[in-house]
């Protein structure tokens, strides 16, 4: 394995340097901290660490994503970072063997590396038609290279200008960038010649998917990916193209390792839960010190709604690199959903003491102010968030949660649609465009946008629910309808138990008086077992009661009715009274002095409940 090892960390580390001589700065620091995030050769031996990921994760079933700001492992089985290692596998993933692509030499100081080099300097100045200048008649591959990669770039800052001149920051706008149809033009001509290499292949990739190529822009990203598999950039353009697990299929990708970093990213857009974290905890075997893995695994458990699981690893992550910024948005969602009030304050002062002009730092203030029901200051920081990045999905969407708070409906409506036009597949969004739909009493337009969150999200109770308490609306009163939507919920991991409850309810509406015991009875349980009472547990007891006696089953009757007997909730007196009331009248036993008896206890109980309340 220390050879294996050893190979990666040559790989990532010409890697990043040569990413960095490109000024793609991202995949460059990407492929640095993966670097480091090798774990060391202290013990090797071989082992099936690898070969089997934890059975603990496959199990977990928390999978319901609070929709606002949420989302079980053995990952804290695992050694955390120090960074040794007690056992390792003879290849990464169980044995696999991988494709060895060799690193491309670099033509970086043959005749005018010079000029290369100050037109870097420009490009790192943001002087972007200047550097395409310098090195306009420059024909290496590296110069060819970033003189498109500063023209484009030249396009994109212009074209943001335009948009801020013509709507404002946050206004929509048809500006386009000027350069893409010349760019494309000499890409597709480098292409046909063979004189293009991995990079420009990237480059190619991203003008085809400004103008909207699809499909083609996915063939050159894995053309690229193919022939330099180190750039995560060209990673991430490829997995926002891949919005289906039929695509994603399709791809014909050479089975390097770094593919598997691609794979398990990938399974978590699309919502493969499991699927994501056998990736990476099997990559956790060889790149044990990553910081980038432990963050997607405690964003896994976060989506798999584990939250105390993923709450521990992101305080682990943020206790060796105090100072991160990336994916602490998602831990802010996470807080937000336990209402952690203390725990998100100190986070957004350490991020806004660290870089409060990071979108996500910006994001990770709105989130405290929303928590703390400043929901007007919650805005403001979403909208400094996109102002900064205007792609930055999360912001949109939770600023759209923020103007529904604020019974704003034609700003929520609006973020919504913002957030879907960025990705389609934002469940939330979708979500959040039905919800608002249904407060301005537009059901079926509400209806519609709550199947299409479903169905991007089909094991989400919560989504099932709303719809079901759509179809049930007085507009509507599509109860059919709705008892398949809350049976669906109810199989979804209801973890609140509406859809039991509810279920329960629209039968016994129906006269299916079985079908109503059958949901009770369920409903009852689950309430025992959380040690759960209300209103809802003595609205179970009476109907049982008043169902068992219907049916001749007296001593199931007379149990149900001792067992209200014992309650002592916090329910409503007059509530119990009446219902009580009910089923002494109509309940008739074989014993008519008995019955007379505990309905006599029962109501001297009801009295001195009353009297206490």
């Amino acid at each position: 394995m220390a050879s294996a090892k050893e190979t990666y960390r040559a790989e990532l580390r010409a890697a990043a340097r040569q990413l960095g001589e490109r000024c793609l700065y991202s995949a460059a620091k990407w492929a640095a901290e993966l670097l480091v995030g090798v774990d060391m050769d202290t013990a090797p031996a071989p082992s099936a660490a690898m070969d089997t990921p934890s059975s603990s994760s496959a199990a977990s079933a928390g999978r319901l994503l609070h929709l606002h700001r949420s989302g079980g492992s053995s990952f804290r089985h695992r050694p955390r970072p120090g960074c040794g290692s007690t056992s390792e596998a003879g290849t990464p993933l169980g044995g696999v063997s991988y494709v060895s692509t060799p690193i491309p030499d670099d033509d970086a100081f043959d005749s005018g590396g010079d000029k290369y080099l100050l037109a870097k300097t420009y490009f790192d100045c943001r002087e972007y038609r200047r550097a395409a200048h310098v090195l306009q008649n420059q024909a290496g591959r590296k110069a060819v290279f970033l003189r498109c990669y500063a023209l484009y770039m030249a396009g994109e800052k212009r074209k943001e200008a335009e948009m801020i001149e013509l709507e404002g920051l946050l206004g929509k706008s048809n500006a386009v960038n000027q350069e893409l149809v010349a760019l494309e033009r000499e890409l597709s001509a480098h292409r046909r010649t063979g004189s293009i290499d991995s990079f420009g292949l990237y480059l190619y990739g991203l003008v085809l998917r400004d103008k909207g190529c699809e499909g083609l822009a996915r063939t050159i990203l894995v053309e690229s990916v193919n022939s330099y598999p180190w750039n995560w950039s060209a990673w991430s353009e490829l997995q926002s193209l891949c919005t289906s697990s039929d695509i994603l299929n399709n791809l014909n990708l050479k089975n390097h390792w770094m593919k598997e970093f691609f794979l398990a990213s990938t399974y978590l857009e699309l919502k493969m839960h499991e699927e994501a974290l056998k990736r990476y905890e099997r990559l956790m075997g060889v790149f044990r010190c990553s910081g980038y893995i432990q963050a997607q695994i405690a964003t896994v458990q976060y989506s798999m709604r584990d939250l105390d699981e993923a709450e521990m690893i992101f305080e682990e992550l943020l206790g060796i690199d105090p100072f991160r910024v990336d994916s602490m948005d998602i831990y802010s969602n996470l807080l937000y959903a336990k209402e952690s009030l203390t725990a998100l304050s100190f986070l957004a002062h350490r991020v806004f003491l660290t870089d409060k002009y990071r979108p996500e730092s910006c994001c990770i203030i709105a989130n405290y102010y929303s928590l703390k029901g400043q929901h007007e200051k919650s805005v403001l920081y979403f909208k400094r968030a996109l102002k900064l990045d205007r792609k930055y999905l999360s912001a949109w969407t939770l600023m759209g949660h923020e103007y529904v708070e604020l019974k704003n409906t034609p700003a929520a409506i609006d973020a919504y649609r913002r957030a879907v036009d960025i990705n389609p597949r934002d469940f939330r969004a979708w979500y959040g465009l039905g919800q608002t739909y249904e407060m301005m009493g537009m059901p079926f337009y509400a209806l519609y946008y709550f199947r299409k969150s479903s169905y991007l999200q089909p094991n989400d109770a919560r989504l099932w629910i709303a719809m079901a308490q759509c179809y049930e609306s007085d507009p509507l009163q599509m109860i059919e309808e709705a008892i398949k939507c809350y049976e669906r919920a109810a199989n979804c991991n209801d973890t609140e138990g509406i859809a039991l409850h509810q279920l329960a309810k629209l039968h016994g509406m129906l006269g299916q008086s079985e079908e109503a015991a059958f949901y009770y009875k369920k409903d009852l349980e689950r309430m025992e077992v959380e040690e759960r009472q209300g209103q809802n547990f003595v609205e179970a007891l009476l109907f049982l009661a008043k169902h068992y006696k219907s049916i001749g089953s007296f001593e199931e009757a007379e149990h149900y009715c001792t067992r209200l007997l014992d309650y002592t909730g916090p329910v409503s007196s007059l509530f119990i009274l009446f219902s009580l009331k009910r089923v002494k009248d109509e309940m008739n036993t074989k014993s008519e002095m008995a019955t007379q008896t505990l309905a006599s206890e029962l109501m001297d109980h009801v009295t001195f409940q009353s009297k206490l309340t």
